[in-house]
């Protein structure tokens, strides 16, 4: 080894040990007569001190000629230190430098590589290997590392099986686009990357398998954000002989081991469940955030009929209350109102009734309620003074959404979505389908291998749109961390899955023909869950994007900044794989 420690274990029962480091130089600082030299390595930093006094003058003056960057070797005696640094390890000594090995000299790098850099986001990501040596940036992939090794030991314990599937695979109409890959060995035809291992672990579970599991990337070719990437990881799941409790059980035990042994935190020993229809009633969404209240109320028995058009005309009329939020000024109201009109809300409009100190309400629709209509409303809320209720109304599916994004985003005005706080719950019993209006056809709204919920089964012919689906999704703080449901086993129900779905039964054996001939060879009741990996580790530290624990991620125009990918490629490549580029 070239070095005898890392630049974070020494320490005061240190002093006196000849040692050798080496790192990358943080800074120096040269006083005359005296030289320090931060030393960094993955493990920390660690100071080194040469004093022209007793160094030798060669050393001094191979000293003068490093810069930020350097790789260095270091080689010296354990002292303590004069002036001592309580926010590092390594604070209480420093190492007396009798020898300094130059081992590769850096240019200026283009950005200061320290946790508060003054690198922007684009900058890093060009130079992604830079940003890395940031302890910042590290400590998110040793957290990343963190959850894998745990989440295999907890795997393991539990009797699952890690098992690889293909990445080279057949493209499938459901679902997110595919990235697809050309075939040189089969002219005309392409390769897709998987979406998720979806039919390989119902089929592991056809062959015996019991229990799998896989931690497993993952590509959809979709429209990028800060919880999306377009190769992501998964930790994929599937069990045979279980019901839906049995998996909800498995993976509540999962969750609350990483918490604990990641971040220290003791979940609840069960999950709160939740149907997906209350979430929708008293959310807007199918992951509803629970660190705070502001659950939703229906208003059109109180509202209407008071000759207020916004009102009489609306589909639906609900409200919140953002408790303690009265102190919000007439400007601030104002602005508000502005945000919900955004496109990217698309609200007509905001009402709003303050319920003041001194107990009297004001409403900017005061014009049309009187004192005691108003203090109907505030009672339905049970509403106290210095709160303040905000009301929505239109077409009932798009004010529940807009509603949804004026709770979340009150919820983080107030200061209510502490990243220290968790409120975890599993949603149940989604609808099966949903009916695209476009395409006047049915969806799987998960996918079309969910099962229905055995009671509903009756509704399949005669009511598609009310069958509830046998699936969940698991809800941390408003983010879908894992999502799945119990499967069809059955070849002649999931044949009529994709009747429903508009696939001609030569389309679904084109499709999946080599699924539903696994049906037929004793395929047992099975079912799984796949959590985003990313998200979790994001949800563990604390962050709202997942790009920061992916080692080389993609921007949001799905670039690789550092090697500049996707890139043109060669003429030859594409006559090989006898493909012709049509360029708009």
């Amino acid at each position: 080894m070239l070095r005898s420690h890392t630049c974070g274990e020494l320490r005061l029962s240190d002093i006196n040990k000849p040692v050798q480091l080496c790192g990358w130089v943080q800074g120096i600082r040269d006083k005359g007569g005296l030289i320090w030299i931060d030393l960094r390595d993955r493990y920390g930093i660690t100071q080194l001190i040469l004093d022209e006094s007793r160094s030798a003058a060669e050393v001094v003056a191979k000293a003068r000629t490093l810069g930020r960057e350097f790789v260095i070797s270091a080689s010296g005696i354990v002292i303590e230190r004069s002036s001592k640094n309580p926010n590092i390890g390594t604070g209480e000594i420093e190492i007396d430098i009798q020898d300094i090995q130059v081992l590769n000299s850096s240019k200026v790098p283009p950005f200061l590589i320290q946790d508060e850099t003054d690198g922007g986001d684009d900058l890093r990501m060009k130079y992604r290997y830079l940003d890395l040596r940031r302890a910042s940036v590290r400590s998110k992939l040793e957290l990343r590392h963190k959850v894998a090794q745990q989440t295999r030991r907890y795997m393991d314990e539990a009797g699952f099986i890690e098992v690889e599937t293909p990445v080279l695979i057949k493209s499938t109409p459901e679902g997110a686009r595919d990235f697809v890959v050309p075939s040189r060995m089969n002219a005309g035809e392409f390769y897709a990357l998987p979406q998720s291992p979806q039919t390989f672990k119902q089929l592991l579970m056809v062959s015996g398998f019991d229990k799998y599991f896989q931690i497993v990337k993952c590509f959809r070719d979709e429209d990028l954000r800060a919880d999306r990437q377009p190769e992501f990881t998964q930790i994929d799941c599937e069990m045979s002989f279980v019901e839906q409790a049995d998996i909800i059980s498995v993976f509540t035990g999962l969750t609350k081991t990483l918490f604990k042994n990641i971040i220290g935190v003791e979940l609840p020993e069960t999950f709160r469940t939740m149907e997906y229809a209350d979430a929708m009633r008293l959310y807007g969404s199918d992951k509803p955030d629970l660190r705070f209240g502001m659950e939703f109320h229906e208003l059109n028995d109180l509202v209407r009929g008071k000759n207020f058009p916004v009102f009489d005309d609306a589909e639906m009329i609900i409200g919140i209350n953002a408790t303690g939020a009265a102190g919000y000024t007439r400007k601030q109201l104002d602005e508000l109102t502005e945000w919900v009109k955004r496109p990217q809300i698309g609200a007509k409009g905001l009402a709003y009734i303050r319920y003041n100190a001194d107990g009297t309400l004001k409403s900017s629709i005061d014009k049309f309620y009187s004192e005691a209509d108003l203090k109907a409303i505030a009672e339905a809320f049970n509403a106290q003074p210095n709160d303040l209720i905000l009301i929505l109304s239109g077409e009932e599916n798009k004010v529940r959404k807009q509603m949804n994004e004026l709770r979340l985003e009150m919820g983080e005005r107030l200061g209510l979505r502490s990243k220290d706080k968790f409120e975890v719950l599993w949603v149940v019993n989604f609808p099966l389908l949903e009916y695209g209006e476009e395409e006047q056809r049915w969806f799987a709204m998960h996918h079309p291998f969910t099962s229905p919920k055995p009671e509903d089964m009756a509704l399949i012919d005669t009511n598609p749109g009310a069958v509830r689906a046998n699936a969940y999704d698991l809800v941390i703080n408003g983010v879908e961390i894992g999502g799945g449901s119990i499967r069809i086993f059955d070849r002649t129900l999931q044949s009529r899955m994709f009747d429903l779905l508009g696939f001609t039964p030569e389309e679904a054996k084109a499709q999946f023909g080599f699924l539903m001939e696994a049906f037929e060879y004793g395929a047992p009741p099975h079912g799984g869950i796949a959590f985003g990996f990313d998200r979790l580790c994001a949800m563990l530290g604390g962050s709202d994007s997942i790009r920061d624990y992916i080692a080389f991620p993609k921007n949001n125009s799905g670039r690789d900044m550092m090697i500049d990918s996707p890139s043109a490629i060669n003429p030859k490549q594409l006559d090989e794989l006898h493909i012709g580029l049509k360029v708009k």
